[in-house]
């Protein structure tokens, strides 16, 4: 009987991403809830933001193109900057990013408040390097963050994977945080936020760094 020569197989190109869960430090409760309210305050201010959404069918509301001073603006956006500042480098050198001794800077921060029934369809994040998302309210039932295998245009014949497969393996990952998470990815990661299914809002503050 001829015996099967012994063979390894060795993940090559992996997709990075980054994941911590603030929300067990002491005091972080009374962050999150200053940080939730500072949020909703500041959408029911900005009128810019919310034409913008509206326009756009962005069933909630976000700052994206109306607000770039977020940090400026309110003290507990300074403080989150901080710990993006922290979190971010420390994935650079996860990375092994050859910086020339520099660190990745924020480049912009905006607040994201999706209604029930709202979603934001795939996409990516241009001219930055490290994009994430900082979560601040994730009633039950609210989205996940829907992460796509970036060779997916390549894969033509290619079999589907088992449901029951390994994370690493599947086309569509679906990553599920919760208050005081903070997700860190490539910005050239494809990803999406699907119909947010709760009765309540999903609050998050998203970022690039470049």
């Amino acid at each position: 009987m001829t015996k099967t020569a012994p063979a390894t197989v060795s993940p090559l190109f992996v997709t990075e991403l980054y994941r911590a869960d603030l929300a067990t430090q002491p005091g972080f409760e009374d962050f999150l809830a200053e940080l939730d309210d500072t949020c909703r305050a500041i959408a029911d201010e900005d009128e810019a933001g919310q034409t913008w959404s509206q326009t756009k069918g962005y069933l909630g509301y976000t700052s994206y193109a109306s607000l770039n001073d977020l940090p400026a603006r309110a003290s507990v956006f300074a403080d989150l900057k901080a710990m993006l500042d922290t979190h971010v480098a420390a994935f650079a050198e996860k990375l092994d990013f050859d910086l020339h001794g520099q660190k990745l800077k924020l480049n912009s921060l905006w607040i994201n408040i999706l209604e029930p029934m709202g979603h934001h369809s795939s996409h990516i994040h241009p001219h930055s390097v490290v994009s994430g998302t900082f979560y601040v309210s994730i009633p039950e039932g609210a989205s996940a963050l829907r992460l796509e295998d970036p060779r997916l245009g390549f894969m033509m014949n290619a079999p589907l994977r088992k449901a029951n497969g390994r994370s690493e393996h599947q086309t569509f990952v679906n990553v599920t945080p919760q208050a005081g998470t903070v997700l860190l990815w490539e910005s050239w990661l494809r990803h999406e936020v699907p119909i947010n299914l709760s009765d309540d809002v999903r609050i998050s503050v998203s970022f690039n760094y470049g």
